[in-house]
């Protein structure tokens, strides 16, 4: 199923996508799309509705956040080889792990905002996953059965501050609307293979990511066994898998976003993303 969130900043309501593309308000059946209908038994209830009977969402609404309540934000680096090369870097051989703050996050077509101070802001095209049941300490080989579903991410980035301005990652990836999220939760059982999925990004028209998961370095089963030795994993965190080759800070010259720059971007099945950017 691809559950969302509909409605203005603060007052979405819950909701899904059904097989003809229109949304269904899910309101009637539950408050909100929070960690606690993340687990199985949960997804299972929802599953067994008869979709047709929920009233439509008529028009166009705005799409927020597809899940309420995320608690972290947990984002692995440099997982694909060819984009590690493109800046320089050389892949870890452990998972690089760093944070985005929970007020990055926003609804998938949201503006994105160009703070005053920044000259280095950057794109990153990423499957992110939504944990479903607790994982602690979790036995290798388990990792999925801990997965609620599928997102689409873009891991803004401000090179400067990220790189530059002393500190940790989390400087550069934690302003405000820097973690688009959605426009949907895609439960797992509608991803076939997470680590074969196409995904690309565009600025202006112009194409400047174009990969697929299966490059990954750290597959997505491995990071939640991983993830889970060094962090207890709550139902509705959010994991951020990395992203592919052509990012702006590997271009040459390298390029970066300006007010008024649209970005677009998708990965297969789990829907696209469209961002005007915005001074501040």
């Amino acid at each position: 199923m691809k559950f969302l969130r509909f409605g203005a900043e603060g007052q979405e309501k819950p909701g899904l996508l059904d097989e003809g593309g229109l949304i269904r308000d899910l309101s009637g059946v539950i408050k909100d799309l929070t960690p606690d209908q993340l687990g199985a038994e949960a997804l299972a209830k929802l599953a067994d509705l008869d979709v047709e009977a929920l009233p439509v969402v008529e028009g166009a609404p705005r799409l927020g956040v597809p899940v309420a309540g995320i608690r972290k934000v947990l984002a692995i680096g440099l997982n694909y080889a060819d984009h590690a090369a493109e800046t320089g870097a050389v892949p870890p051989k452990e998972p690089m792990l760093f944070s985005k703050a929970i007020t990055s996050i926003c609804g998938p077509d949201d503006p994105t905002e160009l703070p005053a101070s920044s000259t280095h802001l950057d794109w990153e095209v990423e499957l992110g996953f939504v944990i479903g049941t607790r994982a602690k300490a979790i036995p290798a080989g388990t990792g999925l059965d801990h997965i609620a579903g599928y997102v689409l991410a873009n891991d803004y980035s401000e090179r400067e501050w990220q790189k530059d301005r002393a500190g940790q990652f989390v400087k550069g990836k934690s302003h405000d609307t820097f973690c688009p999220l959605g426009p949907w939760l895609v439960t797992r059982d509608e991803v076939a293979d997470p680590q074969d999925l196409d995904m690309y990004l565009r600025v202006n028209g112009e194409s400047r990511q174009k990969g697929n998961t299966s490059t990954m370095i750290h597959k997505v089963a491995f990071l939640v066994d991983y993830l889970s030795q060094f962090v207890t994993l709550e139902p509705g965190d959010v994991i951020l898998t990395g992203t592919p080759p052509g990012v702006g800070a590997g271009m040459k010259p390298p390029r970066y976003l300006k007010a008024g720059d649209i970005v677009e971007l998708g990965i297969d099945g789990l829907g696209t993303q469209r961002h005007e950017v915005v001074a501040l």
